[in-house]
């Protein structure tokens, strides 16, 4: 078992060169699931115009509940497939495995299912005006088609990864976000489809990049993946499921707050300037762009996941509290980044989704501006986030992931618009990144002092 710690290399190479191989398919990853949406909104935008950008922001919890399940089976799997695999058990981590992509695709033929059958009352229910219903319709009857195929690449790419071939992960989501650029292309703007074509080309992009993963899990390198291992077995799914909840939590939180704040904005616009549909179509938009940036950070935290979960298993905590830090680093940067851009240039985003009135803009750059004031120190939750879950301590991950959506943001959300009207849905956004940082660096410093108290026993 020692021999197998020590061949491995996430126990042996240099830290940043384990991040660059692991964290830059990681991110690609996460911004292919970004742009999915964001590609889809700049071309119906152009095309369909505000109704139509309107009808992205409403069908967008669905697309977030698809990333939920897959992060929770995806790097509940993966994390629990390097642990073992750090334990040395390598015949007991490939059940990770299986199963992972057996509950992936099962969840989302029900997903499919479950948008189908209740597509109305669904979409009513995330906050759609009348005018705008008609668009998202349209929309999500054929994108929930291609649910399963989703769930399937972005989970089954994080098992990939845990293969130690994060570059094939990067390949089968990349082949799927072009596909997806130039049929959005030919679909919407060539042959003037709206919402039907943009929805038919997200779904063909995700079918062939699903191909591409499951190609790969029949020649997966670490371990040999039988039939076996892909019946059900509930003592590892509850594992995965244990292991995978920080990151389903803070997915399903971002879809609670999604619809809380759509409903929000469509009922505080109808009594402002902005009427329902403006604050509706710039709140996807900004939404949208600042996922770009959050996508980026998630996927340097993703990257360190393997990292942190075999070197923890194998007691090197050292390797641990550097692949944390070099995290850390990274994710601070692009926020830093990402606060200027949308801090400079907020109306020049926006023109970006097609044009509009005065007030359009003006609502558009005020929420960038306020909402999203405290980019630039939003990437330490889900980088710190990731890490209780990487070390398998899923509690602490879950609390944590959390602080930002549910227990801070979420209040504010409705209590703030009551004294403040729409201006109080923006400033909400902010007050909760500055609660949430807070917890963050007491818990990451608590768990810290307790790993150098284990790592002085050990000596």
């Amino acid at each position: 078992m020692d021999e197998q710690k020590e061949k491995n290399p996430l126990g042996e190479e240099k830290i940043s060169k384990l991040m660059t191989r692991f964290a830059l398919p990681s991110i690609v990853a996460m911004l292919v699931g970004a742009l999915y949406n964001i590609v889809d909104q700049l071309f119906i935008g152009q095309s369909v115009g505000t109704l139509g950008n309107a009808a992205t922001n409403i069908a967008f919890p669905l697309s977030t509940s698809c990333l939920a399940l897959a992060l929770m089976f995806g790097i509940g799997g993966a994390s629990c497939f390097n642990l073992t695999m750090g334990k040395g058990e390598k015949e007991h981590a490939a059940y990770y495995v299986g199963n992972s992509i057996s509950m992936l695709v099962l969840c989302g033929t029900v997903l499919c299912l479950i948008s189908q059958i209740f597509l109305t009352p669904l979409l009513r229910a995330f906050g759609a005006p009348e005018d705008v219903l008609p668009y998202a319709q349209e929309y999500v009857r054929i994108t929930s088609i291609g649910f399963p195929f989703l769930l399937l690449t972005t989970g089954g790419g994080h098992l990939i990864r845990a293969d130690g071939n994060p570059k094939m992960t990067m390949i089968c989501n990349l082949t799927g976000a072009v596909i997806n650029t130039i049929l959005d292309a030919v679909f919407v703007m060539g042959f003037h489809m709206g919402m039907q074509g943009a929805a038919l080309a997200t779904i063909i992009g995700q079918i062939i990049s699903a191909a591409l993963v499951v190609g790969y899990m029949r020649r997966y390198k670490t371990v040999s993946l039988q039939a076996k291992h892909f019946k059900i077995r509930w003592r590892c799914t509850s594992s995965i499921i244990s292991i995978g909840t920080a990151s389903f939590f803070n997915q399903v939180a971002m879809m609670l707050i999604q619809i809380v704040l759509n409903n929000s904005l469509k009922y505080y616009g109808a009594r402002s300037v902005y009427g329902e549909a403006i604050p509706l179509a710039c709140a996807g938009i900004v939404m949208k762009v600042a996922q770009v940036c959050f996508s980026i950070v998630i996927g340097i935290a993703q990257g360190s996941q393997p990292i942190e979960s075999f070197n923890y298993g194998a007691g090197k905590y050292d390797r641990v509290r550097a692949a944390y830090r070099q995290a850390m680093l990274a994710g601070g940067g692009v926020s830093i980044v990402a606060f200027a851009l949308f801090q400079l240039f907020p109306r020049q985003i926006i023109s970006m989704f097609g044009s509009g009135s005065e007030s359009y803009y003006a609502f558009g750059a005020s929420y960038f501006r306020v909402y999203l004031f405290f980019t630039c120190v939003n990437f330490m939750q889900p980088i710190t986030s990731t890490f209780f879950t990487s070390i398998g301590k899923p509690v602490k991950g879950i609390f944590l992931s959390l602080t930002r959506q549910i227990i801070f943001l979420l209040p504010l959300l409705v209590v703030l618009p009551l004294k403040m009207g729409i201006d109080g849905i923006l400033y909400a956004g902010p007050a909760a990144d500055a609660l949430a940082l807070i917890v963050t660096v007491v818990m990451a410093v608590v768990e810290f002092a307790q790993m150098r108290r284990l790592e002085a026993a050990k000596a």
